[in-house]
């Protein structure tokens, strides 16, 4: 399958933990686990402080059908049920529990069984598994097409193209057994094309997914350019399939479902085994880590614990990221837990840590011309500046994914990705302001009709 011209730019690599099969950390004395672990309603637990818990024990049900239920990652005794300040810096209820050392596993888990589609969805939905590129969006919502939906590919998102992350690497070389059988379960419940997108600096992942593959109809692996952000959905379909996801639309609408490859091979082994999603892999790394690794940890794990265990010194860490440096979050206190879509903690030092100082435009376009989605970036800003609305709906704001290439290019240093955030929102209450006006107006001219 040819590889269509991509925009984007090319980050630096940095991916020193390439070929570091992950390590697991001991069982941390606590874990909190937020109830937020998805895209979607937070999920209401069912347990009481003082309970007893086991891994992989429910811990808390599904508020709705885009919320995924959760599970206790480690053995011991509900500490704490409270609302606990998260990343966004809202409310959100957490359960801590502190754990025993035992990691006893609980009696009730037990591999589904599975005859048809909707027993097959019905066990994603019971995995908790969600989107774990960074995404969170819960699988067995993404995997529930209705009637008119026409699937023709899934595919398999192996294109790793933040810096420093390498823990999607580490899947498709140390569980490639777990992808092909998360692959076997797609294609028979499926039954469509399966493609495996992988950038074409990961060699030692492409023999894996190569030798995967080999032998096994409709499955078949791409290789793609090493360009940020090859692994946006939007830009990966584009490139294996040459489809464009319109303005507002789905994947499925031009006839695509992208999971990331640890999604299937966290999926598959929930199906092998019965055990949900309660441990994570990520790639620790920055400036300000002693010991980078790919470490596997217990969703819940304090941020803080897992820079210690790698030799940090708290006096170096003056920025810590969840995810990558271009689309990562920074975080206010390495007090924060690891959530299920974590894939990455990345630590820098005060070199590193420095936001640069904007200066004004120059109208170089270069934020333009390395655009994924070859949006106006500049354009957008002005209107932002300018409170002008109106004129953000028509650069097209709303397909910004927030990649950060425009900011990336920038000789400016303009701080572009900021403005499209707040730009959306004013775009999004005008929107609403405007959708209420017309409805006042309507009801007021079928009140002067009456």
């Amino acid at each position: 399958m040819k590889v269509k011209k991509l925009r984007g730019v090319h980050t630096p690599h940095h991916k020193s933990t390439a070929g570091m099969a992950a390590e697991t950390m001991p069982i941390p004395a606590e874990v909190r686990i937020p109830m937020a672990m998805s895209i979607g309603a937070p999920a209401t637990p069912i347990v009481s402080v003082g309970d007893e818990v086991k891994v992989g024990q429910l811990i808390a049900e599904p508020s709705g059908f885009v919320s995924v239920p959760i599970h206790s990652s480690v053995s011991g005794t509900v500490k704490s049920i409270n609302d606990v300040d998260e990343i966004t810096g809202q409310g959100a209820v957490s359960i801590t529990i502190t754990a025993d050392g035992e990691q006893s596993i609980s009696e009730d888990l037990a591999p589904p069984e599975v005859s048809d589609l909707q027993s097959f969805l019905d066990a994603v939905r019971n995995s908790g598994v969600v989107g774990l590129g960074g995404a969170g969006f819960p699988t067995a919502v993404k995997l529930t097409l209705n009637e008119q939906a026409k699937l023709e590919y899934i595919l398999i998102n192996g294109a790793e193209c933040e810096p420093y992350i390498t823990s999607d690497t580490r899947t498709m070389i140390d569980d490639a057994d777990l992808m092909l059988d998360g692959i076997l379960l797609l294609k028979r419940f499926f039954g469509v094309k399966i493609i495996i997108g992988v950038e074409n600096n990961n060699p030692e992942a492409i023999k894996s997914m190569q030798q995967l593959a080999a032998g096994e109809d409709g499955v078949e692996v791409n290789i793609l350019p090493a360009l940020y952000p090859q692994g946006g959905e939007k830009v990966l379909i584009f490139n294996i399939t040459g489809r464009i996801v319109p303005e507002g639309g789905l994947p499925i609408d031009v006839g695509c479902v992208v999971l990331n490859c640890t999604t299937v091979a966290a999926m598959a082994r929930y199906f092998n085994t019965g055990m949900p999603l309660v441990s994570k892999c990520i790639t620790v790394d920055g400036s300000a880590v002693g010991n980078p690794k790919n470490l596997i940890v217990p969703v819940g794990t304090y941020v803080r614990e897992i820079l210690e265990y790698c030799g940090t010194s708290e006096d170096t860490v003056k920025k810590v990221l969840l995810g990558g440096p271009m689309m990562g979050q920074s975080i206010p206190s390495t007090d924060m837990p690891i959530l299920k879509a974590t894939n990455a903690v990345l630590a820098f030092n005060e070199k590193d840590a420095q936001t640069p100082v904007p200066s004004a435009c120059i109208r170089c376009g270069r934020c333009v011309s390395h655009c994924p989605l070859q949006l106006t970036t500049l354009e957008i800003e002005r209107a932002f500046e300018l409170n002008k609305p109106e004129l953000l709906e028509h650069y097209k704001v709303n397909l910004c994914m927030e990649c950060g290439c425009c900011a990336f290019n920038c000789p400016s240093r303009r701080p572009l990705i900021q403005s499209i955030k707040m730009a959306k929102i004013m775009l999004r209450d005008y929107q609403t302001a405007q959708r209420l006006e017309a409805e006042r107006k309507a009801a007021k001219e079928a009140e002067k009709n009456e």
